[in-house]
């Protein structure tokens, strides 16, 4: 049996291989284009993080060049014990994915105000009388998931899976959108063309509270900039300090949140405009592009999901096999191992708000 410095250095080992495949999964992450179809690809995982929709994508994409799984792309994952409650099996000699689980611990206090205040209790301490109790995570462990390719057994239902013709928009989704604007206290206006807004194909005016979107346009190109300007009105006030600090990253942001609804929808990506990555990653200087990269995809991520789950429009699914919660803890392996270690750092890279691409 090993002992505990072994296993100990065992689950560093682990991590350590995990950090390396993400670090040349962000590096991989080139032109404008690597990134449109990232977003794309997490698009239709996004209820798992940034970070670990690239370590999917990149250990499928090397299974099916091993000739292990049969499509270059993943449809459905889950952890080990989840393939088994739906009645599937991992079939013998498939590798699983390994990925970041979060590490979580409770905390109490009798001021939930005062954010010095709280503690960690041990694993069975109980909080004081009056105290409140909250999870917080504390670090991340390794983990691993299986694609659907990877295992056998009983049928799953069929997910909703919308098409759409060249140049339509998906049914209901410019109402929702826009309920989500005037929501945020902005008034939508339809203007005849690029003229009205200084060339552009839409514009989020902060003073004036407004959205304008041109209507030359088809009503998929119409709904992308809805979209698009939703995105710099969540994300891009300009009273905010951070938001002026990395306003080179804005349009990026913007454009990236306004590809991923269009993707949960079924909308060709093709026509969403990114510049080259190590253009706008490199604008941060307290910050190395790989930082940049991973942090603006997470919120980008988190900014698309506050959106779709307001939404009642049929949407593609989100990689989790029907019959599964969305937010189900990802399973162990057989013998899986755990630590407390450094989580995933998702840092924030606001930027201004402005006109769309």
């Amino acid at each position: 049996m090993a002992s505990t410095s072994e296993q100990r250095a065992a689950r560093e080992a682990k991590l350590d291989e995990l950090h390396d495949k993400l670090t040349g999964a962000v590096e991989q992450l080139v032109s404008g284009d690597d990134w449109r179809n990232a977003l794309a690809f997490a698009a239709r995982f996004r209820s798992r993080s940034f970070n670990n929709t690239l370590l999917i994508w990149v250990q499928h994409q090397a299974g099916f060049e091993a000739g292990r799984v049969p499509e270059p792309f993943p449809t459905l994952v889950a952890g080990y014990k989840q393939w088994q409650g739906l009645g599937r099996q991992v079939m013998k000699g498939q590798p699983g994915y390994m990925i970041f689980a979060p590490v979580t611990g409770r905390f109490a206090t009798a001021t939930p105000s005062d954010a010095g205040s709280w503690r960690r209790l041990g694993p069975r301490e109980k909080p004081s009388p009056g105290e409140v109790v909250r999870s917080r995570m504390v670090g991340a462990r390794p983990a691993y998931v299986w694609d659907v390719f990877q295992t056998d057994g009983a049928p799953l239902p069929a997910t909703p899976t919308p098409v759409l013709l060249e140049g339509e928009a998906p049914a209901g989704l410019w109402d929702g959108l826009g309920a989500q604007i005037r929501a945020a206290g902005f008034e939508v206006i339809s203007v005849a063309d690029e003229i009205a807004i200084m060339g552009a194909n839409g514009m989020t005016d902060y003073e004036a509270r407004t959205v304008s979107v041109r209507e030359n346009m088809s009503a998929a190109a119409q709904l992308k900039t809805l979209a698009h300007e939703l995105a710099h009105v969540l994300m891009h006030d300009p009273d905010d300090a951070d938001v002026r600090q990395h306003r080179g990253i804005r349009e990026v942001e913007a454009e990236s949140v306004a590809l991923m609804i269009g993707a949960a929808h079924g909308m060709d990506t093709d026509e969403y405009t990114i510049p080259y990555v190590s253009t706008w990653a490199a604008r941060a200087d307290d910050k190395e592009p790989a930082q940049i990269v991973q942090a603006t995809g997470e919120r980008v991520r988190k900014t698309a999901m506050a959106i779709l789950d307001q939404l009642d429009t049929t949407q593609l699914g989100d990689g989790t096999p029907p019959g599964l919660e969305r937010d189900t803890p990802t399973a162990k392996p057989p013998r899986a191992t755990a630590r407390q270690a450094e989580p995933e750092r998702p840092h924030a890279a606001p930027v201004l708000a402005g006109r769309g691409l």
